[in-house]
Formats: C-alpha cells, sequence, structure tokens
C-alpha cells in the first residue's frame, strides 16, 4: 500500500497524494510501502516556519536586500536626512512598485504566518511582523496616489530584510521536522510467512490478519503481536521494554511486533495486527505528547504577542485622538503609523535568534545538539529528571565484570581466548560481550569447529582439539552435574555468570553485568547540588533497577515498566507542577521523551528516541545533561537582555510618536529609525558576548 507524507512534515502521512494540511505542500511518496498501522497526524500546535526551507528565508533577505538599495534612494526621507537628490519622471511609481513587489515577495512568508497564528489562536511574531509592513505598505501606497505626507517604504524595506535574516538564523539552528513516527514504523518488517493450510506463504504485512499462525525465523523482527503456539528461542524486547536481556519465549508467551527473534524457530499466532498492536500503541503516544506540546510557545513570540496588541491598541488610541482633535486625516493618519511601526522594533527580529544562532552553534562544538528552542528555554527550569537505566546511566550491553580460574593451568587470557573461540558463532548478548573484550585486550581469537548452540545452556565447540563448554547453570542442572562453587562473592542478583569447561572439568568463571557509565555518579550528585530530583524509570528487573538507583543515590525508581507506564509516571510529575526532563536512548522511551517538558536523548541509542527528543548528547556523557541546564541558563539570561535592550526603547519612543509632548515634541520616523538602528546593534553585540562566557 502505497503511503505519502510532506517533505517539510514528516508526521503527515496519508493513503493518497495531495497537499499537506499544515502548510499546503504537494505530498511526496514515501520510500518503499508501509504497514496498515501506519496513520494520520494532525498537528493543532502551529509553527511559523511550516512551509518554508531554510535555504528559502536566505533566497528571499537576498533578493530583499538588493530591492532595498534603490528604495532607499528613492524615498523622499532618506534624501532628506542625507542631503541628496534624485528625481525623475515616474519616480514615486517605480517607488511603489518595487515596494509593492519586495512587500509580496518579502513579507510572504509573514503574511502567511499571520494567517497560520491567528487560525491557531497563537499571536506571536508573524502576526507582529505582518501587522507592522502591512501598515507600512497600505500608507505608504496611499501617499504615492495622493495622500498628504510621506511613505515608508524605506520603513517596510529595512524591516522585512532584519526579519528575514532573524529567521534565517533561527531555522539555521534548528534541525528538520522530527520523523520519530515514521522511525517506528520502520522497526516492522514489510513481509511475513503465515500457514496456508499445508504450506508456508509469503505475503505483504497489510495481509496479516489476527489469528493467521506466522513463521519467525533465527534472528528475524517479530511483525506483530501473538502468542507462541510452537517452538522455543531467547526474544530481543530491549527497543521496546528496556529488559536489558533476550527472555525465553515458548508455548504460550507472548511476543511483542517489533522485537527480534534469537537463535530458535517460532510458530506465533497473530493476536495484535496493524493498529491493534502495542507498537502502534506506542506510536499514538509520541503523537499526542508531540501536539501536546507544540502548542508551548517561545520567549520571543510571547513578547511579539504582547506587542501586536499594544501596536493596535496604541494606534487606534493615537488615530481616535488625533484626528477627534481637528488635524488633518493624512497627519492623523501618519500619527498611527508612526506608532505601529515603531511597537515591531527591528531589534526582535535578531534578538532572540541571534542567541538562539551562537548558543546552538556554541552546544554543538561541545556535543549538544538542541533540536526544539523552547524546550531548550524551559530547561532552566527543571525540577526533575527522569532516566531511563539501561544506554543511558548504564552502558547497555553485558561487559565482563569477573573473569575467575577455577584451574591453575589456564590463567585469565587463556579463560577468554577459549570462550571467545567457542562463542564467536554465536549472536548471543553473551557472546558479543566476550567478543569485545577480546578485541579490547587484542588478544588472538583461535579458530574453532563443530559449533553447537545449545537452547537456553550455552554453546560448545571444539578449540585446539579440545571440547569446550561456555555455558551457564542450566547446564548443570539439565545434565545432573553439580555447579561449581565461586570463589569470590558476586552480586549474582545483577550479575550473569558463565562457565567455561575443557574436556568436560570446569576451568574458569566469567560474569558479565550491564556496567554503569562513566561520570553517571557525579551527574547525579550536580543535580543533587542544583535542587533537581532523579528517578530511574526501566524496563528492567527489580533487583538491577534497585542496584543502579541505590548506587547513585538517586531519589526513586520503578522497574519492569512499559512505554506507556514511563509515559504516565511523566504525566504525574507534571500533573504535580513539576517541569520533567526525560533522559533516555531507546523506543521504550519515545513516548516518554515526547511528553516531557525538555527531551534529552543519549547519542549512541536509537533513531527513534533521538528524533522524538528536544536535545541529543551527541557524546552520551550523562554529564551533558549538567551541561545543557547550565547553558540554558545562561543563554536565557542572554535572551532576557537583548529582548529588553529590543522593546525597552518602546516605552519612550511609543508615546512620543503618539505625540504626548505635542507641541513641544514629536518623535519623527528618521529619529525613530535611529533609535531602532542603535537597538539592533546592541543587541548583535550582547548575543555575541555568549561566547565570551561561556564555560
Amino acid at each position: 500500500m502505497k503511503r505519502y507524507t510532506c517533505p517539510m512534515h514528516s508526521q503527515i502521512i496519508k493513503d493518497e497524494p495531495g497537499n499537506c494540511p499544515l502548510c499546503g505542500m504537494s505530498l511526496v511518496a514515501m520510500g518503499g510501502t508501509t504497514q496498515s498501522h501506519a496513520h494520520h497526524h494532525t498537528n493543532n500546535g502551529h509553527n511559523k516556519h511550516e512551509g518554508h526551507h531554510t535555504s528559502e528565508f536566505l533566497q528571499r533577505f537576498w533578493v530583499s536586500m538588493v530591492l532595498t538599495i534603490p528604495i532607499l534612494l528613492l524615498s523622499e526621507m532618506i534624501q532628506q536626512w542625507f542631503g541628496f537628490k534624485i528625481s525623475f519622471a515616474g519616480d514615486k511609481y517605480v517607488l511603489f512598485a518595487l515596494g509593492t513587489f519586495l512587500y509580496v515577495y518579502g513579507g510572504s512568508p509573514f503574511l502567511k504566518g499571520m494567517i497560520g497564528e491567528i487560525k491557531a489562536k497563537a499571536i506571536g511574531m508573524m502576526t507582529l511582523v505582518a501587522l507592522a509592513i502591512s501598515v507600512a505598505y497600505l500608507y505608504s501606497a496611499a501617499v504615492i496616489f495622493g495622500l498628504a505626507g510621506m511613505d515608508f517604504f524605506w520603513e517596510l524595506a529595512t524591516l522585512i530584510d532584519i526579519m528575514l535574516l532573524g529567521h534565517w538564523l533561527e531555522m539555521r539552528s534548528q534541525t528538520a521536522a522530527s520523523k520519530a513516527l515514521q522511525s517506528l514504523v520502520a522497526l516492522l518488517p514489510s513481509t511475513v510467512r503465515i500457514e496456508k493450510g499445508d504450506e508456508i506463504v509469503e505475503v505483504s504485512l497489510d495481509h496479516l490478519h489476527s489469528d493467521d499462525i506466522f513463521i519467525i525465523r533465527p534472528g528475524e523482527k517479530i511483525p506483530a503481536d501473538g502468542a507462541v503456539v510452537a517452538g522455543h528461542s531467547y526474544v530481543n524486547e530491549s527497543f521496546l521494554t528496556g529488559e536489558s536481556v533476550p527472555i525465553k519465549k515458548e508455548d504460550g508467551n507472548k511476543v511483542i511486533a517489533g522485537s527480534i527473534n534469537g537463535d530458535g524457530m517460532l510458530k506465533v499466532r497473530a493476536t495484535g495486527v496493524g493498529k491493534d498492536s502495542y507498537l502502534n500503541k506506542v506510536i499514538n503516544l509520541v503523537q499526542e505528547a508531540q501536539e501536546t506540546k507544540s502548542k508551548t510557545q517561545n520567549l520571543a513570540d510571547t513578547v511579539a504577542k504582547w506587542l501586536t496588541y499594544i501596536a493596535i491598541l496604541a494606534g487606534s488610541m493615537t488615530f481616535l485622538y488625533w484626528y477627534s482633535s481637528g488635524v488633518s486625516l493624512s497627519y492623523a493618519l501618519e500619527r498611527m503609523v508612526t506608532v505601529m511601526v515603531t511597537a515591531c522594533p527591528h531589534a526582535l527580529g535578531v534578538a532572540i535568534p541571534l542567541v538562539v544562532s551562537i548558543s546552538t552553534t556554541l552546544s554543538a562544538t561541545n556535543g549538544l545538539l538542541i533540536r526544539n528552542r523552547t524546550a531548550f528555554e524551559i530547561a532552566r527550569n527543571i525540577d526533575i529528571i527522569v532516566f531511563d537505566k539501561t544506554g543511558t546511566l548504564t552502558k547497555g550491553s553485558h561487559v565482563i565484570h569477573h573473569i575467575i580460574p577455577l584451574n591453575t593451568a589456564y590463567d585469565e587470557q587463556q579463560i577468554i581466548q577459549y570462550a571467545a573461540a567457542a562463542q564467536q558463532h554465536s549472536e548471543h548478548h553473551i557472546a558479543k560481550g566476550i567478543l569485545n573484550y577480546l578485541t579490547e585486550k587484542k588478544w588472538e581469537l583461535w579458530s574453532s569447529s563443530d559449533f553447537e548452540y545449545m537452547q537456553g545452556m550455552g554453546v560448545k565447540s571444539q578449540v585446539n582439539d579440545k571440547l569446550i563448554v561456555a555455558a551457564g547453570p542450566n547446564y548443570f542442572k539439565t545434565n545432573n552435574i553439580d555447579i561449581p562453587d565461586i570463589p569470590i562473592q558476586i552480586n549474582q542478583s545483577v550479575e550473569t555468570v558463565n562457565f567455561l569447561l575443557i574436556d568436560g572439568t570446569p576451568v574458569g568463571i566469567i560474569t558479565f553485568a550491564d556496567t554503569i557509565r562513566e561520570g553517571a555518579k557525579e551527574t547525579i550528585d550536580s543535580l543533587k547540588d542544583m535542587g533537581i530530583q532523579t528517578h530511574l524509570l526501566t524496563g528492567d528487573n527489580e533487583h538491577i533497577a534497585k542496584y543502579v538507583c541505590e548506587s547513585l543515590n538517586m531519589d526513586g525508581y520503578m522497574s519492569s515498566i512499559l512505554p506507556h507506564q514511563k509515559q504516565e509516571k511523566i504525566k504525574d510529575f507534571q500533573a504535580q507542577g513539576s517541569i520533567v526532563a526525560m533522559t533516555g536512548d531507546g523506543v521504550n522511551d519515545a513516548p516518554a521523551l515526547a511528553q516531557a517538558n525538555v527531551g534529552i536523548a543519549v547519542g549512541s541509542g536509537t533513531d527513534v528516541a533521538a528524533e522524538t527528543a528536544d536535545i541529543i548528547l551527541v557524546h552520551s556523557d550523562p554529564r551533558d545533561v549538567v551541561k545543557i541546564i547550565d547553558f540554558a541558563k545562561r543563554s536565557y539570561k542572554k535572551m532576557i537582555q537583548n529582548i529588553a535592550w529590543a522593546v525597552g526603547y518602546n516605552i519612550i519612543a511609543i508615546p512620543l510618536a503618539a505625540g504626548v509632548l505635542a507641541p513641544h515634541f514629536i518623535l519623527s520616523p528618521a529619529i525613530g529609525a535611529i533609535l531602532m538602528s542603535l537597538s539592533t546593534i546592541i543587541v548583535a553585540f550582547n548575543a555575541s558576548l555568549l561566547k565570551i562566557n561561556k564555560k
């Protein structure tokens, strides 16, 4: 079944070609086919950059800049200001034509954005800019065609230039729309083998129905939720449950769509297909959380919203006052336009984008990728940080903890070399841990033959003419052999024990555990010093969760929980009035990452987690969480300072433009332009200080 998506909004997935309901762009065919659980998504929030590419803003900026030069040269006010004269027959109509083109071409992103903001009831920067340029254009056009006064085309041009530059800086510093939902869809295979009478038929996943019996070979992804009816295997569900060890599945056990089968063959009866699968429920959780978060306005838009109201109110009152006092209509209109244009300061267009651009660049050089500016602003107020365990606070893979020789004839290196040789043909997590250790030590990997996988027990193979068995405690129980004593004390509730036997004699023990990441303890301690609570949410078992929580001195933990339960816990914290951050790396973290006020993904994790998160820690270092909060606080301080500079002069300029000191003094557009230029220079300089103040 062919599906279509929007180039700018990958969350939009349709059955038929057409236009995106958010931005109007033409939908394009998605690569390959998608399954029946793919869904429609309509975002009720508003994105002021919807339908625009970063390169488009830059292109519009340069074209507008070129047009601004003749507009400035032909403007009567600029000529008076700088003491020169340019005139020719029809010059005002040339000015009108240039101004009209610039208004339509350079101003269209803001005009479209205003419509979107009004529809979404989210008045912000786009509405303020569109209002200012529209008032300037309509008044200037009226002047060209007979209204007494001076045109504002020069003001229109410079305002559009500054705002296009600011929005280009802002868009350049942020990534494209999230592809998390499509990444989740990609977790499923496109085809499945099902039983049809006495035959096994391979069909598209679209043709799999409830109660169908499907076959899963070793290493394959499971296409739907179901119950095992034959066979036994170990299934890796860590992508969705967070359980770090593959789970044994046999007759009657449930399996989850998207999980990966181990070495055995499974025959499964489908119980949850397409939209009824648990994976699809996770997709819906992510979608709903993203919709809720998208309604949050950033700081600049909040300021712009109030300036819009002030501009309309102040402009209307100014016109009514002057017109009712007996002055000419043209004079009253000029005062109104001056007030409304003054209320949209040029500096506001770059006040926040410059800080965003600089802070995003600085953070990226430190391995912190900011994808959502609003969430980054919120990060300064975090009360609670929720951590996933596997891959976030721990390394996410079973690494060797202890190597214990039981026979003086074999040292640690020989134990590892024999075990690695025997395990090299296995895909089990224990085999990978041993081989990784061998590689790190740069020890030789010996060849082996007659490899045999012993389901639920271990492996055996011939190495150097010896029979090597690498197995767990089940091997001894199955063969009625006494389990060797372990000569040192280990925590078997969190460590996996594997024995090495050579020609039937136990010669060594290797233990494995999901080890705590370097810097995890330092991170938790630093967050506590900042007054931030830390909680552990993991799909792993109670023993391991408790061990990690107590080792790091965290405030609490929940174990053996599924993705929707993680999201519910985030909601519980938020319901208490807390600003919550979620740090994770897996598919099972995606709903919680989307729900949290600030979603932080570990860079070594899955694409789904990275695409759902607001901030990505490239180096996978938990200590970077502390850096993010500190950097957010310093960046926000610069934003506040810049907004103060950008709009501060309005406190004086708007009343003066309205004529509160008339007839002694009335702010002219020329003086207003000087003030705005000075304000723009100040905010640009102040934003650059963020580089100097970096830690």
